[in-house]
């Protein structure tokens, strides 16, 4: 489920000038951390006081895993207090991490000589992908796509038309079924093997188009694939936006809360179980390790957690100030390779990240797709036998903050793109 971080800009909170701990599974929680730490920033900067600004940028930075936004605020940190060689050094790391932040134009960045380079460098278009086919009808926004290996035939959530559809080998698109609650549909997992059909519908906070009575509802569906016939319904957790799953081998839906944060799995088909601690903020699409024993989290703000299944503890991806591990909505495990749709980063793009054998450090990446004139907003993708399919230019960048289109966006097709994997 696209998601975006909070602004760091948040009104003024005095704070001491003390260091801000998190500890994984109590206190509070990591959204609350985050928050906590934005508003001390916010306050030292206010202040202009940077030493104390610059206590908070390193503890955002342990934080965040070394994302990129964090280096940024820690080379703010670094100018502000003479600190220039510093300061170079960690944009340094942006840009080789791949990234090409607009504030990096601004001042006080600007002291700093020869970024255009380097962002000229990382806004040059990527594409090793080829085009599978378009999605004609441009009211759709498609959310999540699936594949039905014995039909031959993919599976397209929609947010604007709130319903699901079908798309056969002649690419003609049918509809499946539409949203039982008349709300946006997003997260879609097929289930070949028992013939099931797992989505979440999600009543959208701020989306004129649903009720605000309704605001912060999500549910789980099950859908016979046969026939699109609903066979049971599982209402989420108020305030709850579950935008993103994966299926266990058993075929048992496990979905993540990006609103909330929590991530849950469907418990006797009725109920969810909540499976982490309180150490995401976003969570996105989660990917299952090969041994079913724990969990691929990319949160849209931390990076990539490793949640235990066993003792629900998190590990986290290091970034390592190469990789940005931040930003991503889709996820998807393939052997020793995580394929991540990045619709959070600049630019945004689709990617793939080399693990080691151990599945505990990224050693390498490879970028499919960014920068280009077509990639728009990237969301979701598929892995369909050595082929890994994705949607590209889905049409968020066309909505407001209400989910309606701006009077200005140029509404095109949405893109399913295809790259053959190694």
């Amino acid at each position: 489920m696209r998601n975006l971080p909070l602004s760091i800009c948040l009104p003024a909170l005095l704070l001491a000038i003390t260091p801000i701990s998190f500890a994984q599974g109590s206190g509070p929680s990591a959204t609350q951390h985050l928050e906590d730490l934005r508003r001390s920033l916010h306050t030292a900067r206010e202040k202009s006081d940077w030493a104390a600004y610059g206590i908070y940028a390193a503890q955002l930075k342990e934080f965040l895993n070394g994302s990129p936004r964090s280096l940024l605020e820690m080379a703010r940190a670094d100018l502000m207090r003479g600190r220039t060689a510093e300061a170079k050094a960690e944009v340094q790391h942006i840009l080789e991490m791949g990234q090409a932040e607009d504030a990096l134009l601004a001042a006080p960045f600007d002291v700093l000589h020869g970024l255009d380079v380097g962002l000229a460098a990382n806004r040059k278009p990527v594409s090793k992908a080829t085009l599978a086919w378009e999605v004609q009808d441009t009211g759709l926004l498609p959310e999540d796509i699936d594949y039905d290996a014995p039909a031959k035939r993919f599976f397209l959530t929609s947010i604007l038309e709130k319903k699901i559809v079908m798309v056969g080998p002649d690419e003609n698109m049918r509809n499946f079924a539409t949203a039982p609650d008349g709300w946006p549909m997003l997260a879609l997992k097929v289930d070949s093997q028992r013939r099931r059909l797992w989505a979440t519908e999600v009543a959208l906070k701020g989306f004129s188009a649903v009720p605000k009575s309704d605001w912060g509802r999500s549910v789980v569906l099950c859908y016979n694939l046969e026939n699109g016939k609903l066979l049971f319904r599982i209402e989420g957790p108020g305030g709850s936006a579950l935008g993103d799953m994966v299926l266990t081998k058993a075929g048992i839906p496990i979905v993540s809360d990006g609103e909330g944060g929590g991530v849950y799995r469907v418990s006797d088909g009725k109920t969810l179980e909540r499976l982490d601690r309180g150490d995401f903020i976003s969570p996105q699409t989660p990917s299952i390790s090969a041994d079913g024993g724990s969990l691929f989290v990319p949160d849209y703000v931390r990076g990539i957690g490793i949640l235990d299944l066993s003792t629900r503890r998190v590990r986290w991806l290091s970034m390592d100030n190469r990789f940005t591990l931040n930003g991503i909505d889709g996820l998807y495990l393939r052997g020793d390779s995580l394929l991540a749709v990045q619709n959070g980063t600049s630019p945004e793009r689709v990617i793939s990240f080399r693990l080691d054998p151990s599945h505990r450090n990224v050693t390498s990446q490879d970028v499919i797709e960014a920068a280009t004139s077509t990639i728009g907003d990237p969301t979701h993708g598929v892995i369909v036998g050595s082929d890994f399919y994705y949607i590209a230019n889905s049409g968020w960048d066309t909505l407001d903050d209400n989910g309606q289109r701006k009077p200005t966006a140029k509404v095109t097709a949405a893109r399913i793109m295809r790259v053959a994997l190694q």
